[in-house]
């Protein structure tokens, strides 16, 4: 699809997954159990793996992580007022992966054995390592996140980001920066693992729209990889 055409068009993505290893590395939990690899057409370079992990194992890790990590809902400021945000988090990664962004310093906690197995499970299925991983939980429909790009100065200029989806099915937005409509709708589904490309972050912004009759939560885990070396 054409720059332009993704500018004037909403389009929603609904992708026919192909079973195999797309040429990519995979794995699972389970021996033998490869999660279904694709690229999905008439996008920014987005490649998919449905299922990532074995049922039973993904239904047990979002009850899990739900239940276990240090969620927070931090404050910030927009206009001169400070808001909740619309949504809960915990940042976790290496001891010097601290992250900043909308004006929020975030320090990590440490990594849990779960979220350091999922690390390693995601890094085997996509090729990339990352060192740190944002956890957003959207309780329903009303959490949120905005338009925004994943390109702060800790992640360097080519960033690779790795999104697993786990919970109630929520729409992925995305538009060319600059343009004021959505271009592409993505529903990404329970157990899902999306790959967004460098070039995404520079030319594309994202967003989780609310969608109210949505009741049950979704859990996203985003893994980065945080350049050490950028001064903060």
């Amino acid at each position: 699809m054409l720059a332009a055409e993704c500018d004037s068009l909403s389009t929603t993505v609904a992708p026919l997954i192909v079973h195999g290893d797309g040429g990519k590395n995979t794995m699972s939990s389970t021996p033998g159990c490869k999660p279904a690899f694709q690229t999905l057409p008439g996008t920014p370079g987005l490649a998919l793996w449905e299922p990532l992990l074995p049922a039973i194992d993904a239904d047990a890790l979002l009850a899990e992580l739900t239940a276990t990590l240090p969620w927070q809902q931090p404050r910030i400021t927009l206009y001169g007022r400070s808001h909740p945000v619309p949504r809960l988090q915990s940042w976790h990664g290496d001891a010097d992966a601290g992250y900043r962004y909308s004006g929020l310093a975030m320090t990590p906690q440490p990594w849990t054995p779960a979220l350091a197995r999922l690390r390693d499970q995601v890094a085997a299925a996509c090729g990339h390592r990352f060192n740190s991983v944002l956890a957003n939980l959207y309780r329903d429909g009303r959490d949120s996140m905005g338009w925004h790009a994943d390109d702060e100065p800790e992640l360097g200029p080519q960033p690779w980001i790795a999104s697993l989806s786990l919970g109630a099915t929520r729409d992925f937005a995305l538009r060319r920066k600059g343009a004021r409509r959505t271009a592409l709708t993505l529903p990404l589904r329970h157990n899902q693992l999306l790959l967004m490309p460098p070039a995404m972050q520079q030319h594309w912004q994202h967003a989780l729209p609310r969608r109210l009759r949505v009741e049950q939560p979704r859990l996203n885990l985003t893994f980065r990889l945080i350049n050490r070396k950028t001064d903060r």
